[in-house]
């Protein structure tokens, strides 16, 4: 794309040549590229994408997060929003050099940011130098983790207030891939943030890129708030998951205390019908047409006596 002094950019067509960017009130130029189809070599060699040592170092396979300032331009690699299919997920990585008059970018396969910043460019928004055009790249790729966050704490409140509330089902489950999904972009945040921290104090970068400075500041800021967020929502899905272990285990207790009794209760019975059962001589009652009631009333006076003594031992359910 390539933007005139007043912001407004344009697709170029395949055949158009590149404006000349040494040419006084041309505006800038954006070049995106395919990182997986396009080959940069011969645009490297010849020098058209920035000084060549940082070009073969942004460029190349390596993912880490990082940015560097060299002879009046700045490359970095960031983290992007890669789109798998319909859904985008934070999986991917921007690479970018920007000089006074261009900004040469990339992405390994399918990206968010750039497309979107290209639809947003298309509609008419005014976009007037290289280092806003990387803000707004990188604005899109903030607000998309900011967007994902409020998603997962609205799953954390509504699994909260069932915890409240004392209906607690399969939210361990859930609250899983939850706590997972706030680690992941924590790292995200974290090394994204870290880049522009990287960029605000860089001495060379503040003496040639004032701008880029500015709003290297505000994305930071941007960041770090959305990071401290993102970070108690991990907190808050690890305690929820700490209650829901501790009120299953209590849940246990009182399914466990309650067979227990009914297994001392029915030991003592067991033990009185299995002995007048045994086919042998001499047992009690054997001729008596009414030993059926005297053993059931045996059976049933030992459960009671079991029961009396489990009382008088202070033996109690565990409560909540």
């Amino acid at each position: 794309m390539s933007f005139d002094e007043r912001g407004c950019g344009r697709l170029l067509a395949p055949d158009e040549a590149l404006p000349d960017l040494d040419a006084f009130g041309g505006g800038f130029l954006w070049l995106h590229f395919d990182l997986k189809a396009a080959d940069l070599e011969p645009l490297i060699d010849a020098g058209h994408v920035g000084p060549r040592s940082l070009a073969e170092a942004v460029f190349r396979e390596d993912e880490h997060q990082r940015v560097t300032v060299a002879d009046g331009h700045v490359g970095g690699v960031v983290a992007d929003l890669a789109r798998p299919g319909a859904k985008p997920d934070i999986a991917g990585r921007l690479h970018f050099v920007m000089g006074p008059r261009s900004l040469v970018s990339g992405c390994q396969g399918l990206a968010e940011s750039p497309d979107a910043t290209r639809t947003t460019a298309e509609e008419g928004r005014p976009i007037t130098s290289p280092v806003l055009l990387l803000e707004t790249m990188v604005g899109f790729v903030v607000a998309a983790m900011a967007a994902t966050g409020q998603r997962l704490s609205d799953e954390v409140d509504c699994i909260e207030d069932r915890v409240l509330d004392g209906r607690v089902r399969d939210d361990r489950r859930r609250l899983g891939p939850i706590r997972r999904s706030a680690v992941r972009l924590h790292r995200q945040l974290l090394g994204l943030a870290a880049v522009f921290h990287r960029l605000e104090e860089d001495d060379l970068a503040r003496d040639l890129h004032a701008p880029a400075i500015a709003v290297a500041a505000r994305l930071a800021q941007w960041l770090d708030a959305l990071d401290r967020d993102v970070t108690a929502l991990a907190e808050r899905a690890r305690l929820l998951q700490e209650e829901l272990a501790a009120r299953v285990a209590e849940e246990s207790n009182r399914q466990l205390y309650v067979l227990s009794i009914l297994s001392a209760l029915f030991l003592p019975p067991t033990f009185i019908t299995g002995l007048f059962g045994m086919n042998v001589k001499g047992l009690p009652f054997a001729d008596d047409p009414r030993g059926f009631l005297f053993v059931a009333g045996l059976s049933l006076l030992s459960a009671a006596a079991t029961y009396g003594i489990i009382r008088v031992l202070g033996i109690r359910p565990p409560r909540g």
